[in-house]
């Protein structure tokens, strides 16, 4: 009656879940699934005026980083907490967050003094955020040198997505959304069904809910449920994007805006026949000065 309960209940679940991907805090759920639809709605939308032609650097670097902090740390109670209770799960998704987070920066500051010739803490930032976002489906699944390893690859691999895969797709991903949250996620779910063998150090997963027997798929077979996973959530995300950006007769059609409104700020014109009130225009105004 047991075996009963526990298939009529997995019969319910998500497809993924039934494909048996492993995903502990929403690496494709969340972060994949965020990634795709922005790329989408950034090709659909257009770039901003004098993309590629001028510079646009980063506004405040200092706030850039208290920004980092705040989330390197919110990410243990996302994480941690998508263990639903303080025990050993927790405090290995807790760990494997910090570990891979940390070798993600050391990578993306070693890719970047090799590329540039110098470090820099936009870099820093940068690489944190990546570390973060691929550890997020492994962080409950894979051992702390699994994290470390999922960690220091997503640094490389997301200082790549920013940079060279920016440029060959053309879209202005503005804040490098697919370029670190898309790629990171990518390599996160892809090396969890590496890293979550037990013979690899990882915990392994229940292989069978009634008796809560934990054991391990062989690698190739958890990465090919891991890649399946990763593709239905592209291809998902992408399509419900695509057609939400078309029929919402607020959306991309008039989200572009004159070059004057795009240099003073979004924020001082408004948008979609919004305007901002003249006392909160005085205030930016003067900000800017």
């Amino acid at each position: 009656a047991s075996k009963e309960v526990a298939d009529a209940m997995t019969s319910k679940a998500g497809l993924i879940w039934q494909w048996g991907a492993l995903d502990f805090a929403g690496g494709s759920v969340v972060h994949i699934n965020a990634a795709v639809a922005g790329l989408v709605g950034a090709f659909m939308i257009g770039k901003r005026v004098g993309y590629g032609r001028e510079a646009m650097a980063p506004h405040s670097l200092p706030l850039t980083m208290v920004g980092a902090a705040l989330l390197w740390v919110g990410w243990f109670g996302f994480n941690a907490g998508s263990a639903l209770e303080a025990g050993n799960s927790a405090v290995l998704a807790f760990m494997n967050t910090f570990t891979a987070t940390a070798a993600a920066v050391l990578a993306w500051c070693l890719g970047e003094a090799m590329m540039r010739g110098k470090a820099r803490m936009l870099g820093a930032a940068s690489g944190a955020v990546a570390g973060l976002v691929a550890i997020t489906p492994a962080c409950g699944n894979v051992g702390l040198m699994g994290a470390i390893v999922i960690g220091f690859v997503a640094g490389f691999a997301c200082l790549w997505g920013v940079h060279s895969l920016k440029k060959m797709l053309g879209a202005d991903d503005s804040l490098d959304v697919f370029g670190v949250h898309g790629v990171g996620g990518i390599v996160g779910a892809l090396l969890t069904g590496v890293f979550n063998t037990q013979s690899l150090g990882g915990p392994g997963l229940v292989t069978d809910w009634v008796t809560a027997t934990v054991g391990s798929n062989d690698i190739a077979t958890q990465v090919w449920i891991q890649a399946k996973a990763v593709g239905l959530t592209v291809v998902w995300s992408a399509v419900v994007a695509a057609v939400s950006e078309s029929v919402d007769p607020g959306g991309s059609s008039t989200c572009n805006c004159t070059r004057a409104e795009s240099e003073a700020g979004t924020n001082v014109f408004g948008m979609n026949g919004t305007r901002a009130s003249e006392k909160t225009k005085v205030a930016i105004s003067g900000m800017m000065k």
